[in-house]
């Protein structure tokens, strides 16, 4: 006799319900596919798309992730400069339609940047932590092979591109620039689109394609900002790539080219210019720009430019330190960095309120201006005020001419007072670029060895003769390229400023006095870069300063690991399942056989 089964009918409803279930997902899935339109016409499409595919990538598809790239970061630079350009226009007009009321300037000149660089902290620190800064030391630290993930996050570039904006929108009070910031925003821009690439042309993420689209970057980075491709490459590979392979050459040079050409060209469209010429273009026409005698004075410039950039790099570096030990700063760092970012920006504008101590430091001229005053190619000291260029209205040059000092007491305070302000804003938890500012505070020490020259020789330095005059602007240009070079520790800037002024009259005196002043530096101090790695503790190791024999006694078995899981040849699924639980490792080495993994080799 046969016993009922518990459950029985319960277990045959459910039969019944999955069936049904069953069968209305098929009608679904019918009725879905009964409803694309012309089944055959998308399916030819696909086939037309996938030949496309495959004739635009036959020359290799790095060409085109590296022109898009390029036109990206050139639209975004272009368009973060207009940006701010008309923004600190209109504060100008603001400052200068409030007459002669005291306090409401006062309020307006100080006011302005510390609101815009308080909301850059904020905004910037609110999205992602690790958007404050240049960035340029986690990009060294991730390129030497260390993972940093967040470093290069899609949210990153949004709160980055943000907080730059206003943080540039402050204008010389703060004394900030763009280059570092925006060499990490086109590494950023260089990985979401190697994520693409692969996605695209359904590959796996290869390590080394991306590495060759963030070297690419870097050099994307400096060319979009000067409009200087080759100069660009170049600093990548002396600042960011310690070890640079030769195949990402073409790749940084054709990337770079597509940038700057870009960048200039959307100022002949936007009719700022009339067609492509320099960022910062200089008039020197001169048949005879230096005499081989001053010679000599190009390098006292670059002595004084390395010893200036020595004291600069060890007072920046304390001043990092300083910051973080001392209890309130370290609490203001901590939980209100907002709250910090106010209070020095505050400081920075009170001190660079022009009817202040700011006109003796021409504290009303943009970044730009300042730059382009200092290369201004007329002689400053002993000309008539009635000159042709003297006389012209609005001339940058009358921002460094007060009635209670002279052109070299003006510059003198300047640089004076410019050293430690920017070492205090080096301090800001914002998005912000160094370069700049140490370039133009070169230009200013050029500018007033050069001034300094015209004055003790007028007619230059020989008496007999036809007059060589000495031109001033030349110096600064040595001086804005040897400062930067030997601070950063590269030989390109003097290549750079070539660039970037299309003047190559003194481009030997300038490499000269790079060279010399990068000797003092690197033998003494560490590069602004490498100072951020050692004070922030990113797994990075610096190269060796030093050349002497006794640097090198140290040997990897001091610090290496010996316990290393590894893999034979040979070695099945088992042994792999064996070395993933041994270790949590990223990546297993590869050995011959079992028995080599503590095989010490001797001398070769």
């Amino acid at each position: 006799m046969e016993h009922p089964v518990p459950g029985g009918v319960r277990g045959e409803k459910d039969a019944e319900r999955d069936e049904e279930e069953e069968e209305e997902e098929e009608r679904v899935l019918v009725s879905k596919h009964t409803w694309r339109p012309c089944p055959t016409a998308r399916r030819r499409l696909r086939v037309c798309l996938e030949w496309v595919k495959r004739q635009l990538f036959r020359v290799g598809e790095d060409w085109y992730f590296l022109f898009i790239l390029g036109v990206l970061m050139a639209t975004i630079s272009f368009m973060m400069d207009h940006l701010v350009s008309r923004v600190y226009a209109a504060h100008c007009w603001l400052y200068q339609e409030l007459g002669d009321i005291g306090v409401l300037k006062y309020l307006s000149w100080t006011l302005y940047p510390t609101a815009l660089a308080t909301f850059s902290s904020g905004f910037s620190q609110s999205i992602t932590p690790y958007s404050a800064g240049s960035g340029i030391p986690e990009l060294k630290t991730i390129l030497m092979g260390v993972v940093l993930e967040d470093y290069l996050a899609i949210q990153n570039f949004g709160a980055k591109v943000v907080g730059l904006t206003c943080t540039l929108m402050c204008g010389s009070s703060v004394f900030l620039g763009k280059v570092g910031p925006y060499v990490h925003l086109s590494a950023m821009a260089a990985a979401y689109l190697g994520k693409m690439r692969t996605s695209v042309m359904k590959e796996y993420e290869n390590k080394f394609k991306q590495r060759e689209m963030l070297v690419a970057a870097q050099a994307v980075g400096v060319a979009t900002v000067f409009g200087a491709p080759i100069s660009g490459v170049l600093f990548s590979i002396e600042v960011m790539s310690p070890h640079f392979a030769v195949r990402d050459y073409w790749r940084g040079f054709f990337a770079a080219t597509c940038g700057a050409f870009m960048f200039r060209l959307l100022t002949v469209w936007s009719g700022e210019q009339e067609t492509i010429v320099a960022v910062f273009k200089i008039d020197l026409k001169i048949d005879f720009p230096f005499d081989l005698l001053e010679t000599f004075f190009f390098v006292i410039l670059g002595v004084v430019c390395g010893l200036v950039a020595c004291a600069y790099l060890f007072c920046q570096r304390w001043m990092m330190v300083a910051v973080k030990r001392n209890w309130l700063t370290a609490k203001l760092l901590a939980t209100d960095k907002p709250v910090y970012t106010a209070l020095a920006v505050l400081l920075l504008s009170s001190i660079t309120f022009p009817p202040g101590l700011g006109q003796l430091m021409a504290s009303r001229l943009t970044m730009k201006e300042y730059l382009t005053s200092l290369l201004d190619p007329h002689t400053w000291w002993g000309q008539p005020p009635n000159a042709s260029w003297a006389a012209e209205p609005g001339g940058l040059w009358q921002e460094w001419d007060h009635p209670s000092a002279t052109i070299f007491g003006t510059l003198a305070f300047f640089l004076l007072m410019k050293f430690w302000m920017l070492i205090l804003a080096t301090t800001l938890p914002l998005p912000a670029g160094y370069f700049m500012p140490i370039f133009i505070y070169g230009a200013a020490i050029g500018r007033l060895l050069g001034e300094v020259l015209a004055l003790l020789f007028p007619r230059g330095l020989h008496s007999q003769g036809p007059p060589r005059l000495i031109i001033p602007a030349g110096y600064a240009l040595a001086g804005a390229a040897a400062f930067s070079g030997s601070v950063t520790h590269a030989v390109s800037t003097a290549l750079l400023v070539c660039e970037a002024t299309g003047h190559l009259g003194h481009l030997l005196p300038t490499v000269l006095a790079v060279l010399v002043a990068n000797a003092i530096t690197q033998k003494h101090q560490p590069s602004f870069y490498d100072a951020g790695i050692i004070v922030k503790n990113l797994p990075y190791l610096p190269p060796i300063r030093s050349r002497h024999t006794a640097s090198y006694r140290v040997v990897v078995e001091e610090f290496m690991q010996r316990q290393v899981v590894a893999l034979a040849k040979g070695d099945g699924f088992q042994e792999v399942l064996e070395a993933l639980d041994a270790a949590s490792d990223a990546e297993y080495p590869v050995v011959e056989s079992a028995g080599s993994v503590h095989t010490k080799s001797g001398p070769n």
